[in-house]
C-alpha cells in the first residue's frame, strides 16, 4: 500500500493525519490537504507561477467534493471496521478492506487528472528536467532502503515498520505478536530490485505522455484521456507478471494482518475500537464544515467535472 499513499494525494494526506493521532492533528491535517498536496506535486513540477494558481485552486474544488462525497464513504467503512474489531477476521476480509480503499483512491486520484492535463501542454522543459531528478532521487532512496544492504538489515527496517503502524491502533505487541510480524517478513514474497523496475516504468511511462502533450500541445479532452490512460498503467501495472506478484504479496500480506488481529487479547481490540471511533468523529467532523470556512461555498459536483 505505500506506493498508492504516496501517489493519493489527499486521501495520502488524510491517511497520514490518522496516523498522527489526536482529533486536533487529524482535522489539522486534513484541512491543509490541499496545501500539502500542493506542495507535494510542485516537488515534482516546480510550478510557475499561472500553474500555480490553477493547481492552487483545483485542489480546494477536489477537497471540497472529497469532504462532502468521499468523507461519508470512510466514515461507513471505520464503522463497519469498528463492528469487525471485536472478532475474528478472514483474510478475504482484510483483503477486502484493502481493495475498497484502493477504489476510494482511484476516484480521488482521478479528480486530480483534469488539473494535470490542463498544465500539462504548458510544462517547460527545465519542468520536465526538474521531474525526472526528482524521479531518481526517489529511486535512490528506494535503493537504499530495500535493496542496499544486507538482507537481515531490510528485513529488521520492515518488521520495525509494521510494528510501529499495528501498534498505533493495538498498542503493545505482545511477544507472540511479534514472532507473526517476523515469520510473515522471513516468508515474504516481497522484492525491492523487482518494484524498483517497476517504479521506474512508471516514471518512463509518465515523463513520455508528458513530452508528448506538450510537445503537441494536446487539448484539454485529449490530455485527460492521456493521463486517465497513464494513472490506470500507474495503478494497474500492463505486465501480467507484475500484477501476479503485486497480488501475492498482498494477499500475503492480509493473511499476516489477519494473523495479527486474531491473535490479538480483548484489552487491544477494545483499544482498536476506540481508536477506529475516534476516526470516524473526526471524519464526521470534518465532513460536517462547510466549504465557506475554507474561503468559499461551492455546491457539490464531481470533480472532473468541477476542475
Amino acid at each position: 500500500m505505500r506506493y498508492f499513499f504516496q501517489s493519493a494525494p489527499i486521501i495520502g494526506v488524510l491517511v497520514a493525519a490518522l496516523a498522527l493521532g489526536g482529533c486536533s492533528a487529524v482535522r489539522l491535517g486534513y484541512n491543509s490537504g490541499p496545501t500539502f498536496t500542493y506542495w507535494w506535486l510542485d516537488s515534482y513540477f516546480d510550478f510557475d507561477g499561472a500553474q500555480s494558481l490553477r493547481v492552487r485552486d483545483d485542489l480546494q474544488t477536489v477537497q471540497d467534493w472529497h469532504r462532502k462525497q468521499e468523507l461519508p464513504l470512510l466514515i461507513r467503512q471505520l464503522k463497519g471496521l469498528r463492528a469487525m474489531a471485536p472478532k475474528l477476521v478472514t483474510t478475504e476480509q482484510v483483503c477486502g478492506v484493502v481493495s475498497e480503499l484502493q477504489t476510494r483512491l482511484r476516484v480521488t486520484l482521478e479528480g486530480v487528472v483534469p488539473t494535470i492535463a490542463a498544465i500539462a501542454p504548458s510544462l517547460q522543459d527545465a519542468q520536465l528536467e526538474h521531474m525526472l531528478q526528482e524521479f531518481e532521487r526517489r529511486d535512490q532512496k528506494w535503493r537504499e532502503e530495500w535493496i542496499n544492504g544486507t538482507q537481515a538489515e531490510r528485513a529488521q527496517r520492515r518488521v520495525k515498520q509494521i510494528v510501529e503502524r499495528a501498534e498505533s491502533f493495538y498498542g503493545p505487541l505482545k511477544a507472540t505478536q511479534l514472532t507473526i510480524v517476523r515469520d510473515h517478513i522471513k516468508t515474504s514474497s516481497f522484492d525491492g530490485p523487482r518494484q524498483m523496475q517497476e517504479m521506474q516504468r512508471r516514471h518512463q511511462d509518465a515523463l513520455q505522455v508528458l513530452r508528448e502533450l506538450r510537445k503537441t500541445k494536446a487539448n484539454p479532452a485529449k490530455a485527460t484521456t492521456e493521463l486517465g490512460s497513464l494513472l490506470e498503467r500507474s495503478l494497474k501495472a500492463p505486465d501480467p507478471a507484475y500484477r501476479t506478484y503485486w497480488e501475492k504479496i498482498t494477499t500475503e500480506s492480509c493473511a499476516a494482518m489477519a494473523a495479527l488481529h486474531n491473535s490479538s487479547t480483548a484489552e487491544q481490540r477494545t483499544r482498536l475500537a476506540q481508536t477506529l471511533l475516534d476516526y470516524e468523529e473526526d471524519a464526521r467532523a470534518l465532513a460536517s464544515q462547510s466549504p465557506a470556512s475554507l474561503e468559499q461555498t461551492s455546491t457539490t459536483v464531481a470533480p472532473s467535472s468541477a476542475l
